[in-house]
C-alpha cells in the first residue's frame, strides 16, 4: 500500500457508482484529496437519481436519464458495467468482474441494494413480470404502461408499490395491490396511518387486497396473462410488479473477513467497516443503503437506512473520515433519517424512525382532512414525526427528536388540536 506524507492516501477506490458513491467522490475532492480516485459500478450508466424512477419517469414526465450532476473538476475514473467480485483486506485490493485488480489506500463500500426478485424463477422470467429499482427497470416498465395494459397487479405494501399504484391510476390503468401481512405501509407508518393511506388509495380506484398473495402466475407463450390468488380467485393481468423489498449487495465480500451479511456491512459510528470479530478496519469505510451503523438517535441500535438523504450525509461523513489525520479528528455520522413520498396527490414526509413506537398523536391538522402532522413516541420520548401535505411544522419536531424530547414535545401550539394519544 502506498501513502503520502503523514499517511495521507494516494489511491481511493469507491465501490458503488450511485448517489452515495458520487457524493463521497465530490466530498473527497472538496476536502482537498488530489490523488487517484476510481468509482466502480455494476450498471453501465453514470450515477443517476432513483426517486424519480417510480414517479415522474413512469408517468412519462421525465426521461429515464436521471443522471446526477458531476463537478467538472471531479477528475475520477469510472469503471462502469464492471461489478466488484472480491475484497482482499491484506493486499488492499479489489478484484473486478473483468479480471482486473484495483489497489487502494482507502476503500469506500457503497454498493447499495437491488430489488428482491420474485421467488419463483420460472415466473420471474415471464414477459410482463417486473421489479423496479434501476433505470433500466423503470424504462421498461414505463414503456409497458404507455402501451395501456389491461390491469397491473402490484405485490407489496411498501412505498414503491403505492407510488406505482398512484402512477397507474394517474394513467387510468386498472390496478390491484396485494398486501400479504397487516396494513399497507405498516413498517414505516404503523397500522393507523398506513391504513389511512390504504383508504385513500381505495378512494382513488386501487383494488387494495389485504391478506392476499399470489398462488401462481399464468401465462401463454411465455407472456403473463393473469394470477391466481391463494384461495382460488383469478385476476386477469398482463403486468405484475414485485415490490417485495430489497437485497443488500454484499455477496462480493464473502470471505473477506468483514462483518457483512443480509443486514448490510457493519460499521461504527464513523463509517469504518468492522471485521467479523468486531475490530475496526481503519482503511475501509461504508456508506449508503448497504451500511449498517449505530443510530445515535435510537439508543445506538444498529440500522440500515435506504433513504436519499442518509446516503448523501453518510457519504460525506465517510469522505471526511477517510482523509482525517490524527490531528483533524473523526466526524460522527449522526444524520436523522428522513424520507418523502408522493402518491395519490399527497406528499408524505417522515423524519426519524418509527421502529418500536408505542404511541401516536396528531399534533396539527386532522386525519379526516388528510392534512396533518403526527408524532410517534417510544417509552415517553418523541422518536419520529410524519406529515401529509403539512410539512411546515416538521423542522420544529425534528429538533425535538434530536433533543430526545418527551412525547409529545409541543403542546398548545397554534392550530394544534386537542391531543389524543393512541397506539400507532
Amino acid at each position: 500500500m502506498s501513502a503520502g506524507p503523514s499517511g495521507a492516501p494516494e489511491r481511493i477506490v469507491v465501490v458503488g457508482a450511485s448517489l452515495a458513491g458520487l457524493s463521497a467522490a465530490h466530498a473527497l475532492r472538496s476536502h482537498g484529496f488530489t490523488g487517484s480516485l476510481t468509482l466502480v459500478g455494476d450498471e453501465p450508466h453514470a450515477p443517476y437519481d432513483r426517486p424519480p424512477l417510480s414517479k415522474q419517469v413512469l408517468r412519462g414526465l421525465f426521461s429515464p436519464d436521471t443522471t446526477l450532476p458531476r463537478h467538472p473538476d471531479l477528475n475520477a475514473e469510472f469503471r462502469l458495467g464492471t461489478p466488484a467480485r472480491a475484497l482482499d483486506l491484506g493486499a488492499h485490493t479489489v478484484n473486478l468482474g473483468d479480471g482486473t485488480t484495483l489497489p487502494y489506500d482507502r476503500l469506500l463500500i457503497a454498493t447499495g441494494t437491488r430489488a428482491r426478485p420474485w421467488p419463483k424463477p420460472d415466473e420471474a422470467m415471464l414477459a410482463g413480470v417486473f421489479t423496479l429499482r434501476t433505470r433500466d427497470d423503470s424504462e421498461k416498465l414505463a414503456g409497458r404502461l404507455k402501451a395501456g395494459p389491461k390491469r397491473v397487479v402490484l405485490v407489496g405494501g411498501g412505498f414503491i408499490g403505492f407510488e406505482v399504484a398512484s402512477t397507474c391510476r394517474d394513467l387510468d390503468i386498472p390496478v390491484t395491490l396485494l398486501v400479504r401481512d397487516g396494513q399497507p405501509l405498516e413498517a414505516a407508518l404503523g397500522p393507523r396511518l398506513g391504513g389511512l393511506v390504504g383508504a385513500i388509495a381505495r378512494e382513488r380506484g386501487v383494488d387494495l387486497r389485504l391478506g392476499a398473495e399470489i398462488e401462481r402466475m399464468e401465462a401463454e407463450g411465455g407472456r403473463l396473462t393473469g394470477v391466481t390468488l391463494k384461495g382460488g380467485e383469478r385476476i386477469e393481468a398482463d403486468i405484475v410488479v414485485a415490490a417485495i423489498g430489497t437485497v443488500r449487495n454484499v455477496e462480493w465480500l464473502e470471505g473477506s473477513g468483514l462483518a457483512a451479511d443480509e443486514g448490510g456491512v457493519l460499521c461504527d459510528g464513523y463509517c469504518r467497516a468492522l471485521r467479523t470479530n468486531g475490530d475496526i478496519v481503519p482503511d475501509v469505510f461504508a456508506a449508503g443503503d448497504v451500511a449498517r451503523w449505530p443510530n445515535p438517535h435510537g439508543d445506538e441500535a444498529l440500522v440500515a437506512v435506504e433513504h436519499w438523504g442518509n446516503a448523501r450525509a453518510q457519504a460525506k461523513a465517510a469522505a471526511h473520515n477517510m482523509l482525517a489525520g490524527p490531528a483533524a479528528g473523526l466526524t460522527r455520522h449522526d444524520h436523522l433519517p428522513d424520507f418523502w413520498s408522493q402518491q395519490f396527490g399527497l406528499t408524505i414526509k417522515l423524519v426519524g424512525l418509527t421502529d418500536g413506537a408505542d404511541s401516536l398523536a396528531v399534533v396539527h391538522g386532522s386525519l379526516e382532512a388528510r392534512r396533518f402532522v403526527a408524532l410517534y413516541g417510544r417509552e415517553g420520548r418523541t422518536v419520529a414525526a410524519v406529515s401529509i401535505d403539512s410539512a411546515r411544522w416538521l423542522p420544529a419536531y425534528e429538533a425535538a427528536i434530536r433533543e430526545r424530547a418527551p412525547f409529545p414535545p409541543i403542546e398548545d401550539a397554534i392550530d394544534q388540536p386537542r391531543l389524543r394519544i393512541e397506539e400507532p
